[in-house]
């Protein structure tokens, strides 16, 4: 590919900015949009080979069924000329490989951040049906400001997927690989889990837990060793951490966390001080020498009873069955799909029980955010989102409305006082004066905003507002300075347009004097002599106590001009 090479006439290849086994990345510039992106291009001497292309087109079908702010996003699929493409988010950043490679070992708090980012994405990803199956440092974004965002879903599988291939199951990098892949079992979250583990131990570490020669020796040792304790390396790190690791890395999946979710939760209290004190977590290694121990007796026994119960269930299957085609009319195959309606604007008592109704499940890890038109309380949208097909049983996220935008009004014509009052009472907002001499308006009017009427701002966030004002170039120094606070004082002159300067006087003293005894060697009073000592006078600190030029007197602005406050 030549760079300002233009594909589906609207995106301009600016540079290469990766490149892998299957693909190209550049990044490039949408001429529509006039945005930077990121755009992926299957090598074109695979754009025949039906897995290559498959594992292409997975990738772009399981990240468009996710909306998370930490999953890249994906904004286009297409082919070109015969080359397939994904037109992705650009992110602006290094991965967390070389963030480790760079740094070594981060502290406890960023990992842990970085770690609720990346189990947030995966727990949204296995909430809808897919798998990763390659969670790794190298597929891991970090940008500036440390949000984490999450790619390369090449090899990640849908509930509904077929295989690939029959290897298919150990694809990802060995360095993270569940025990359970190695020995050829299919993925399920536990793997995905079991990677998260991995990846919190690298950041912690700086490095991952097994190395050798080969991959295969690798893969062995995460299928025979257990995971090296991080406290060994950081005895600081409270125990709470290395549990975590434990629960997600045990070799036996059913021992491991769930879900995500659970893990989630886990890293949210990991760091508190309610937890400093918490026990190792230990799992014992499974008991299998009980069946070896029972008679031959004992077994014949146990497969008879065994054989009662199959017997049993196998009697209420058939009858369940039979109840639920009887009910349904006939017969009905495979998995049924519902469309996610729109609980939009509904409580989430009314939300739940509507998708419930559909055959949804509704998680309880709700999400946030300020909405436009969405009264507080109430339920903005869904994920997955309005009318995308699932299947009965699946679980839906909502996102509830934290409040709406406020809308700036048109300010021109205020007064500065109102204009205060305004987004005092409605939002987070520090507000800088530029000010106009103007003899025609009173003073104080606004005449310009550098926010412009009608954005939406988020009332909770700290912004700034620039308001222009009018002033007129000469007004009277208020009478009723004297005995303010200082920072009252200049407030109120500044607002009128003047400049201050604040000047800290000395406390004044007093002399004090006294009579005392004058003795000799004896101790015999010989006369008096005048002791004096100065003392502090009793002042009220803080409080205006003369003004240059005197209140009262009318004040010109000029460019070297001042009104000099005095105070204790």
């Amino acid at each position: 590919m030549m760079n300002n090479e233009m594909i589906a006439n609207r995106y301009v290849l600016v540079q290469l900015i990766g490149e892998g086994g299957m693909a190209s990345v550049y990044l490039a510039v949408d001429t529509i949009l006039k945005r930077e992106v990121a755009i992926k291009i299957l090598r074109g001497d695979l754009a025949k080979d039906p897995v290559a292309l498959l594992r292409f087109q997975r990738e772009a079908n399981a990240t468009t069924k996710l909306a998370h702010p930490n999953i890249v996003e994906v904004y286009d699929v297409g082919e070109d000329q015969d080359r397939n493409y994904i037109v992705m988010e650009y992110v602006k950043g290094r991965s967390l490989k070389e963030l480790i490679q760079k740094r070594g070992a981060l502290p406890k708090e960023e990992a842990v951040n970085i770690m609720k980012q990346l189990v947030s994405a995966i727990a949204m990803a296995h909430q809808n049906g897919i798998i990763h199956r390659d969670i790794k440092s190298q597929n891991v974004l970090v940008k500036d400001d440390g949000t984490i965002k999450l790619s390369d879903f090449g090899i990640a599988t849908a509930a509904d997927a077929v295989q690939l291939t029959q290897t298919d199951v150990v694809i990802g990098s060995v360095h993270y690989l569940a025990p359970e892949l190695a020995r050829g079992e299919s993925a399920t979250q536990q793997s995905d889990i079991y990677s998260l583990g991995i990846v919190f131990y690298e950041m912690l570490t700086g490095d991952v837990p097994h190395h050798g020669d080969a991959p295969v020796q690798v893969a062995l040792k995460h299928m025979r060793e257990e995971i090296p304790s991080v406290k060994e390396f950081n005895p600081s790190l409270p125990q709470s951490i290395e549990n975590i690791i434990t629960k997600a890395t045990v070799k036996n999946k059913t021992y491991r966390y769930q879900t995500a979710d659970e893990m989630y939760d886990d890293l949210v209290t990991c760091l508190d001080v309610s937890r400093a004190k918490e026990s190792k977590l230990v799992f014992e290694p499974e008991d299998v020498t009980k069946e070896v121990e029972l008679s031959k007796q004992e077994k014949r026994k146990t497969m008879m009873m065994y054989s009662f119960i199959i017997v049993g269930i196998l009697a209420l299957a058939i009858f369940a069955v039979g109840f639920l085609i009887a009910l349904n009319g006939g017969l009905s195959f495979g998995p049924k799909y519902v469309n996610v309606p729109d609980v939009s604007h509904l409580t989430v008592e009314q939300a739940s029980e509507l998708l419930e109704e559909k055959g949804l499940l509704v998680s309880t890890n709700y999400k946030y955010e300020i909405t436009q038109d969405i009264e507080e309380g109430l339920v903005a949208y869904t994920t997955p989102k309005v009318g995308v097909e699932v299947e009965k049983g699946s679980t839906i996220v909502l996102t509830i409305s934290e409040g709406t935008y406020y809308t700036l009004p048109d300010f021109t014509n205020w007064m500065i006082e109102d204009v205060e009052a305004e987004l005092e009472k409605c939002c987070n907002v520090r507000i800088l004066y530029d000010r106009v001499d103007d003899l025609e308006k009173t003073s104080g009017t606004v005449i310009g905003q550098s926010l412009p009427a009608g954005e939406m701002i988020n009332p909770v966030r700290l912004q700034e507002i620039t308001i222009t004002i009018t002033q007129n170039p000469e007004f009277m120094i208020p009478v009723d300075l004297i005995g303010k606070k200082v920072d009252e004082a200049v407030k109120i002159l500044e607002k009128l347009g003047g400049k201050v300067k604040k000047v800290q006087e000395k406390v004044p003293t007093e002399k004090v004097c006294r009579l005392v005894d004058e003795t000799d060697e004896l101790g015999n009073v010989i006369g008096q002599k005048e002791e004096c000592e100065y003392i502090e006078k009793e002042v009220t600190k803080g409080v205006v106590t003369r003004v240059d030029p005197d209140t009262g007197v009318f004040y010109t602005q000029t460019k070297k001009s001042y009104i000099t406050i005095y105070y204790y």
